[in-house]
Formats: structure tokens, C-alpha cells, sequence
């Protein structure tokens, strides 16, 4: 971002069958592939907002046999189209899919964006992308450090930058009303791509930083 990196996470949740679902891919390693592989086989690689997409295309290349699935509307933007991205299937809003009863999932929407978030039932976690963003200051360029600050996203109390919260906020009453459901959930940790998660005091942590959505 602006010139410099901003570390990211992918989050590896072990079905019952112990199948695992991989949240936002970051950079494909065969190293990490293996670490995974002695858990349990990659069964699904899953794309959760329409920014977050970037290296599934290194993930497919390797791991073929993986289930690929987007968030609506993430296979006609341009980019993805020209990147040829292979997106198996779509996460529909409520429907039934392959994880039921091990991992439920909420679609939040807004205005040019949107982001499907997981809970994995076993361990009570809930995965986020960019709804909260804790960002820690320390780790960061000073120029991208001030503008955390500027935007509300840094440690520890972040939340999802300004402009983000804009554009979910113009999704209105269906974006609150996923807001409020996922707060309901209370989970006791709470993770996320960009920062430090919420590995305590996490239903509390959550309910602050989400209030500017669901109040």
C-alpha cells in the first residue's frame, strides 16, 4: 500500500473431516503447503471480499484439486478477468455449502464491496478481512503508521479504515443486520487479515470495533 508492504494473513480452519479451508491465500510456499498438508488436505481455497483475491492464482497452479470460491461479484471485475482467475463457485448468501456444521458464514455488503466472514463452530472463531483492522503501528513505514491513526485502524483498538466503513455503511440495513448477527456470535477470538487478532477479551474487542456498523 502507497509504495510499501502491509503484512496480511491467511487463516487454515480444519473441517471435521479434517479437510482444511484456506481464508484469503497469501503467498504460496511449498513449505507452507507441506506444514499445512501434515494437518489435512487442502480441500478449499476461499476468496472472502473482492480485494483479497490476488495470489489464489499461485494456490491453483499447485494445489488443483482445491475447491475455489468467491464472493459475489468478485469474477467480473476486470482484474480478475484478465489474471484468467479460476473461480469454481460463488458463496451464496444462506445457502447450504460443503462445511455446513463446522464453519457458518455471514455475507456483509456494501457499496462496490463485499466480505463473507467464517465462524468455525469447534473453536468458536470468528474470521474477518478487512471489517476490523488492527493494524500495529510499530511495524509499519511512518507515513503508512500515521495514516492508521488517521483512518481509526490501528492497535489496539482498530477498526475497518474510514473509507472502508463508508462504503459498508451504504449497504444500509442488510450490512447492519450481518454486523449484528456476526457481534451475536461472540467468539472468543477474533482473526483477521491485516493486524494484531483479538485473541482476548474477544467479543468485547469485536462489539467496539464493529460499532460504527451495527450500533
Amino acid at each position: 500500500m502507497a509504495g510499501a508492504l502491509l503484512p496480511v494473513r491467511m487463516t487454515a480452519l480444519r473441517l471435521g473431516d479434517g479437510a482444511l479451508v484456506l481464508h484469503s491465500p497469501t503467498r504460496f510456499t511449498a513449505d507452507t503447503t507441506v506444514a499445512l498438508e501434515r494437518v489435512g488436505p487442502i480441500s478449499h481455497v476461499v476468496a472472502l471480499n473482492t480485494v483479497h483475491w490476488s495470489y489464489m492464482s499461485e494456490w491453483q497452479k499447485q494445489v488443483s484439486r482445491a475447491t475455489y470460491w468467491s464472493v459475489p461479484g468478485l469474477r467480473k471485475r476486470l482484474a480478475v478477468v484478465l489474471t484468467a482467475l479460476r473461480l469454481d463457485q460463488d458463496l451464496p448468501d444462506g445457502a447450504p455449502l460443503p462445511w455446513k456444521g463446522d464453519i457458518d458464514y455471514f455475507l456483509v455488503e456494501g457499496m462496490g464491496v463485499a466480505e463473507a466472514d467464517l465462524f468455525h463452530r469447534s473453536s468458536r472463531t470468528l474470521v474477518l478481512i478487512d471489517l476490523v483492522v488492527n493494524v500495529e503501528p510499530g511495524k509499519l513505514p511512518w507515513p503508512l503508521s500515521i495514516g492508521a491513526r488517521l483512518v481509526g485502524s490501528a492497535a489496539p483498538h482498530g477498526r475497518a479504515p474510514l473509507y472502508a466503513r463508508l462504503a459498508f455503511k451504504a449497504g444500509g440495513k442488510p450490512a447492519a443486520d450481518a454486523a449484528r448477527r456476526i457481534r451475536a456470535l461472540e467468539p472468543e477470538r477474533v482473526i483477521f487479515s491485516p493486524g494484531d487478532w483479538f485473541d482476548k477479551d474477544a467479543s468485547a474487542r469485536l462489539r467496539r470495533s464493529l460499532s460504527w456498523l451495527a450500533a
